[in-house]
C-alpha cells in the first residue's frame, strides 16, 4: 500500500495580526470569542499544499485543479502545522487531503483534485436556504445576488514582499521567480486576496457588526495558473445565505476571466466563499468555497 504523502512541518504566521481591535487575527479579539489567541488565516495555512499537490498531480494542478477545505481548528501564530495527501489511485484524479498540529490535532480537511471540479468536498455541501426573516446580520444578503464585477491588475510586490521576508508557508520559487507558464504564479493567498478580497467590496456594506474568520475554501484553475502581473475581469455573486445553531453563513462565488484581448471568457480562476456568524457574539465566519479562474 503506497504510504501517505506528507509536507515538512511548517511554523505558520499570522501576517495580519495588526488588524487592530474587532480583527479575529488580533489577539485581544480572538480570546474574548474563546480562541488561544488571534488566528492564522485559512489563505495561509492554504500556501502549505500546493509543493504536496505538486507531487501527488504535477504541474497540471497549477492547470485544471482545484484544493477544497474544511477547517476544523484555528492555529495561532507560529504554531507547527503539516499537510498530507493519500496517494493517487489509478484512473482516479481525486485525493483526500488534510493538515494537523504538530500534536496531531486536525486543522483541516478536505479534497484536492484535477479536471472535475463538481465533486469537491465543498462542492458536495448541503446548500439548503433558510428563513430570511430569521436572520439578524446577514438579512439583506440575499442567494443570486450580485456583489460586483472588477477589473483588477495583479501587481507583485506584496507577494514578492511576503516571499523575501519568508511569510509564506513551503513557498514555491514560482511565487518570486519565472515559472512554467513565464511569470511568477500567484499563491494561494494571493489568489484569495484578489477574488475574496474584492468580492468583500459588495458584501461588507450588507452585513451587521461581526468578526470575519474563514470556516472553508477552495480554489481551482481551469485554464491555467492565476497569474501576477496580469489583467483580469472578476464577478461575484451570492450563492446561498443560511444559519446553523450557532451561526449564521453566506456561501459566495467569483470568477476570473481575461480581459478583452487574452482569450477572453475563458474561466482561469474561481472563489467561492461561504461564512457564519456564531450566536451572541456578532462573530461572522467568512469561507471562501470555490475559486475557479477564467484563462
Amino acid at each position: 500500500m503506497a504510504e501517505v504523502i506528507k509536507g515538512p512541518l511548517w511554523s505558520a504566521r499570522n501576517w495580519s495580526a495588526d488588524e487592530g481591535e474587532g480583527s479575529i487575527h488580533d489577539d485581544a479579539t480572538a480570546t474574548e470569542l474563546g480562541f488561544r489567541g488571534g488566528t492564522v488565516a485559512g489563505d495561509v495555512h492554504m500556501n502549505q499544499f500546493p509543493p504536496v499537490l505538486l507531487r501527488v498531480f504535477g504541474k497540471e494542478w497549477f492547470e485544471r485543479g482545484n484544493l477544497s477545505l474544511n477547517f476544523k481548528n484555528a492555529t495561532i501564530d507560529q504554531e507547527k502545522v503539516q499537510v498530507f495527501a493519500e496517494p493517487r489511485k489509478s484512473g482516479e484524479d481525486s485525493v483526500k487531503v488534510w493538515m494537523e498540529r504538530e500534536d496531531g490535532l486536525q486543522v483541516a480537511v478536505g479534497s484536492a483534485a484535477i479536471g472535475d471540479h463538481s465533486k469537491s468536498e465543498l462542492r458536495q455541501k448541503d446548500y439548503r436556504p433558510c428563513d430570511p426573516e430569521s436572520l439578524r446580520i446577514l438579512n439583506r444578503v440575499k442567494p443570486g445576488m450580485s456583489l460586483g464585477s472588477y477589473d483588477i491588475h495583479t501587481r507583485t510586490d506584496k507577494q514578492y514582499q511576503r516571499y523575501d521576508a519568508a511569510l509564506i508557508s513551503d513557498p514555491l520559487p514560482w511565487y518570486r521567480k519565472g515559472s512554467p507558464w513565464g511569470g511568477s504564479v500567484a499563491a494561494p493567498c494571493t489568489v484569495m486576496e484578489y477574488l475574496w478580497g474584492y468580492s468583500m467590496n459588495g458584501l461588507a456594506p450588507l452585513v451587521g457588526d461581526s468578526v470575519g474568520l474563514f470556516g472553508a475554501i477552495e480554489i481551482g484553475f481551469e485554464k491555467g495558473p492565476f497569474m501576477m502581473s496580469r489583467d483580469y475581469h472578476l464577478e461575484s455573486r451570492v450563492v446561498c445565505v443560511g444559519q446553523s445553531p450557532q451561526t449564521e453563513y453566506v456561501w459566495y462565488e467569483t470568477d476570473a476571466f481575461d480581459l478583452p484581448g487574452r482569450q477572453s471568457g475563458q474561466i482561469a480562476d474561481s472563489i467561492a466563499g461561504h461564512g457564519g456568524v456564531f450566536a451572541g457574539l456578532s462573530r461572522l465566519i467568512w469561507t471562501a468555497g470555490k475559486v475557479d479562474y477564467l484563462a
